[in-house]
């Protein structure tokens, strides 16, 4: 039976600041005017009545990582060869991310398939995610853009969390969802919550109802390949499109990447930084040839993977959480959801005999 526990909205901080001691802690607080996962400091203010600007991805993928050191020197036997040093730098310690919203943690578990694998492991994903936990907080209010339901999950949803935190009166309630996550409940400042669970649980179902009817997209993998070489389809759904990227950035279950080098005199290292799939550049090769050369083609993909190529390789997941960051901080109003549902409504001009 998961431990539930409860702590006062006043002692969310002075619990923070307790794991601090022991972890990297990490919550939400203004940037300006971004509400981002910042490294926690008990004098600045910690929002936790809408969700973050952006999720917190960066701290198990952050947007630029070293991954290796090198040194290049001669060899003194025959000065014309070079030789390379090369060492693998990987993140250490533990880190604990406060507030992250369910559709945020839940992109991690679509990470988890393609990094973590059988046949392939990121050992650098690995590291951070091995070591990261994350107390969950279910959403208290629905905004327009969001549609979590639509892909089999909801404000309260447990999934990729360690801990789940619903509000209740006073403060929080605490459900533990994994083992290392009870870990974190041993303060003196929780109190048991059974008393508070079935308030708990009403929040659930309240919030949940808030968020309306979900659509089918059951038929969505299909119809997105029925579509696929129809590029009058794409050019229209991608017409204002302005391949900004801010989509790709802002989502919680992107995981493309580019990887540079930059050297100094002998010394250099290797990074790795997100990458755009909806820039030109994306797909670029040395030739100078693009296989996706217009917006539209890199619209097609980018709503193709997540709704169809990925689902089909992943047991039917969608590859989306449903935040609808990229429908709110969308320059150009592009909504995902339409553009799907526009795929799964398509019907092929009559043909005249």
């Amino acid at each position: 039976m998961a431990k539930v526990q409860f702590i006062k909205a006043a002692d969310v901080k002075p619990w923070l600041a307790e794991l601090a001691k022991e972890h990297r802690v990490f919550a939400p607080s203004y940037d300006g005017e971004a509400l981002l996962f910042r490294p926690f400091d008990p004098a600045r203010e910690i929002v936790l009545d809408r969700a973050a600007t952006m999720p917190p991805k960066k701290t198990v993928f952050p947007q630029s990582e070293q991954l290796v050191d090198f040194t290049y020197s001669k060899d003194p036997e025959d000065l014309s060869r070079i030789k390379i040093d090369a060492r693998e730098t990987l993140p250490s310690g533990s880190t604990v991310v406060f507030g992250s919203r369910p559709c945020d943690v839940r992109g991690f578990t679509m990470f988890d398939r393609v990094y973590l694998t059988e046949k392939t492991t990121d050992i650098y994903y690995k590291a951070r995610r091995d070591n990261t936990l994350f107390i969950t907080l279910a959403c208290a209010s629905i905004e327009n853009t969001c549609f979590c339901n639509w892909v089999d999950s909801d404000p309260c949803d447990s999934t990729g969390s360690d801990v789940l935190a619903i509000p209740v009166s006073g403060g929080y309630l605490l459900e533990t969802v994994t083992d290392r996550g009870g870990k974190l409940l041993s303060s003196k400042l929780l109190v048991d919550g059974e008393s508070k669970k079935e308030e708990a649980e009403k929040f659930c179902e309240e919030v949940a109802g808030a968020l309306g009817a979900a659509r089918d997209l059951s038929q969505a993998p299909e119809k997105l390949l029925a579509v696929f070489d129809n590029m009058e389809f794409w050019d229209e759904v991608s017409a204002k499109c302005l391949s900004c990227g801010a989509c790709t950035y802002l989502c919680p279950s992107c995981y493309c990447f580019n990887i540079t080098d930059e050297t100094i005199g002998m010394k250099g290292k290797r990074l790795r930084s997100w990458d755009n799939c909806m820039s030109a550049q994306f797909t670029m090769e040395a030739s100078g040839h693009n296989p996706r050369p217009t917006k539209a083609h890199r619209l097609k993909n980018r709503v193709g993977h997540k709704f169809s190529y990925y689902p089909a390789i992943h047991g039917g997941v969608t590859s989306c959480c449903g935040c609808g960051r990229c429908i709110k901080s969308c320059p150009a109003g592009i909504d995902i959801r339409e553009i799907v549902l526009k795929a799964i409504d398509f019907k092929p001009a009559a043909v005249e005999e």
